[in-house]
Order: C-alpha cells, then structure tokens, then sequence
C-alpha cells in the first residue's frame, strides 16, 4: 500500500489564504485518483520550516520559507486564479515519488 503523503499549505497565520490553496489542492489530488492518499496541515508560516520535518511537501501561499526540510510548491498562482499549471505540474510530480 502506499504511503499516505503529508503536505503542508502555509500561509501568513495559517487560517485565510491557506484554506483557498486547500482547496485548489485537494480538487486537483482526488480529480487525479489521489482521494485517501494524502493528509493536508495548514499551518502558519512562522512554524512551516520545523513542521517541514514531518512533510512530504509545503504549499506556500506567500513568501517562500527558509530552512524547508522538504520540496515547496510556489501556491501565490492559487491565489491568483490563473498560472496554477506550474504549482499543479509539481504537485502531481511529488505525488508519484
């Protein structure tokens, strides 16, 4: 069986900008036949670098953050409503590691 991936979405508190990437994230993963395979955090992004530890990937709605312990999606496109093919492209990508 496959592992079950953990992302985290952080955004500045963790609360607004976070919930619409979920979003976005969970449609694209389950439309791909990732329903059940995955467990998302959302997470401000004062503690995203220390919760990284025990991610597969960080979705980041706003500045990138320092010291990741694991690959960052770029999530600002989510946010914009348009150029999600990119962060998209990626996500699927980690996904299949």
């Amino acid at each position: 069986m496959a592992k079950v991936k953990k992302i985290l979405i952080a955004c500045g508190s963790g609360v607004v900008t976070s919930t619409i990437a979920r979003k976005r994230v969970e449609e694209l993963l389950d439309k791909n036949g990732y329903k059940g395979k995955y467990e998302i955090a959302q997470v401000p992004m004062g503690v995203v670098a220390d919760k990284s530890k025990h991610a597969d990937f960080v979705v980041a709605t706003a500045v990138s953050p320092k010291d990741l312990h694991c690959p960052l999606v770029d999530g600002k496109a989510y946010l914009m409503g348009r150029g999600e093919d990119e962060p998209n492209e990626k996500i699927l990508k980690l996904m299949k590691k």
